[in-house]
């Protein structure tokens, strides 16, 4: 059963435009990176492409967010489709590591995470979702955190992924390794 921790589409230009709960998005997302780091488990960033626009390949704004600066041995992937799979080699990558379980982070529930979620599901991977550790913005229909509540609770949860919150996961990588300690 290995390991990734998948890092979607946090980018300069998107953390700019304040998306919801942005600082407790950020400091979650950051804890969870380092922990998966801390446990040796690979963490993979994806950036969104566009050949112009706020994400225009190469921009200040398509670059990972500074605080979340990924290391030389970190992987970055990038995509220009709502689904990190899509013509992007990840899932060449995540098959010729045998990685079967995957953890999102990132931005944006209602596109690229949930698109995402359903086609990891698919090709069947296990998903975790870090559920405060994930964000989008406000549109024309609905607030943000209306957005988000729907898709955790209406259509992912015991569907297509399991949620757990920053502090879940922090707490069962303590408990493994006490476990381990006394086997």
């Amino acid at each position: 059963m290995a390991q990734a921790l998948i890092v979607i589409d946090i980018q300069e230009g998107l953390v700019k435009e304040n998306p919801y709960n942005a600082k407790n998005f950020i400091s979650n997302t950051k804890a969870i990176i380092q922990h998966f780091r801390d446990q040796n488990i690979e963490v993979i960033f994806i950036r969104h492409s566009e050949d112009e626009g706020l994400l225009a390949t190469g921009s200040d704004n398509w670059q990972v967010y500074h605080e979340l600066k990924p290391q030389k041995n970190e992987k970055i992937f990038n995509k220009y489709y709502n689904s990190i799979f899509k013509d992007s080699e990840l899932k060449e990558y995540l098959d010729s590591k045998s990685i079967t379980d995957l953890t999102f982070v990132g931005m944006q529930v209602e596109f690229c995470i949930d698109t995402s979620v359903k086609v990891g599901f698919e090709y069947g991977y296990n998903i975790t979702i870090v559920e405060d550790a994930i964000s989008t913005f406000d549109n024309e229909y609905l607030p943000a955190g209306t957005i988000l509540s729907f898709y955790k609770e209406k259509i992912w949860r015991n569907r297509f992924a399991q949620l757990k919150t920053t502090n879940e996961m922090l707490s069962i990588n303590k408990i493994t390794k006490i476990i381990q300690r006394f086997l």
